[in-house]
């Protein structure tokens, strides 16, 4: 399966890290692609944080790498919003560097009769936020979501992630997002093959969740599922979505390319 793929899409959290802890084969797989001259992007549905952050904190664990290679699911709203609607006023559910991403593109925020609401992964969420993105659901104006993920991974377990606040959302207003845009969504592949210049059957998804990285692969692009975040093994007897491949970590995927 790997003989046409000139460029891997990688997960992080539960892919190359978890919290601050780097996961095995990481940079082991990163050195052989650069040796075999193979693409890679970064791609994460996290939206709490903005390309510059990642690119500090993988240099962290000695990964150094470009804006350029990192892309986020509150990027790839900003993408999808210049297109459908320029210059709108958003109001935001989400962290000051999800805020900073939408004012570098041009958006002005707002707490009053916006003409959109974008729900992100918000670590700094308040019952305040809640109230007000609810009564502006309530009222009908178009709602987006940066990504699904229910949770997100951490050393310890778990963290509740934007799925939890669209259900909670969703039981106070009867609504759910008009649009949601991160893995395993269209808009994400979209901004995926702008940026790569690759087609489909060039790219393969590296990630740990299978409603999200795995799912890419209703869209025609290959997926391996590593199981060094939130997947089991045992997960995958219930699940309907299923991988091409499946690797304990990056590790094994190193041995696959090194038998290539």
């Amino acid at each position: 399966m790997l003989e046409k793929i000139n460029c891997f899409l990688l997960d992080m959290d539960g892919t190359i890290y978890l919290g601050e802890k780097l996961l095995p084969g990481a940079l082991e797989f990163l050195d052989l692609l650069a040796e075999r001259n193979l693409d890679y992007l970064f791609l994460t549905n996290n939206s709490s944080k903005h390309a510059g952050q990642y690119v500090q904190k993988l240099a962290r664990f000695g990964i150094h790498v470009e804006e350029e290679q990192i892309l986020t699911s509150g990027e790839a709203t900003t993408i999808y919003l210049q297109k459908e609607m320029p210059n709108a006023k958003v109001f935001i559910v989400g962290t000051k560097a999800l805020e900073e991403e939408f004012t570098s593109c041009g958006f002005r925020l707002v707490e009053n009769t916006p003409d959109v609401i974008v729900l992100g992964f918000d670590t700094t969420l308040t019952y305040r936020k809640l109230e007000k993105i609810c009564d502006f659901v309530q009222k009908g104006y178009p709602y987006i979501a940066t990504h699904p993920d229910i949770n997100c991974p951490t050393e310890t377990g778990f963290m509740p992630d934007i799925g939890s606040f669209i259900a909670l959302i969703e039981s106070s207003t009867g609504r759910r997002p008009d649009v949601v845009i991160g893995k395993p969504n269209d808009h994400m592949v979209s901004a995926v093959l702008e940026r790569t210049g690759y087609k489909k059957d060039e790219i393969a998804m590296i990630g740990d969740r299978l409603y999200t990285d795995i799912a890419m692969g209703k869209t025609g692009i290959k997926t391996i599922l590593v199981l060094s975040g939130e997947t089991k093994r045992s997960d995958l007897w219930l699940s309907e979505i299923k991988p091409d491949n499946i690797e304990d970590d990056l590790m094994g995927i190193v041995k696959l390319l090194e038998k290539k």
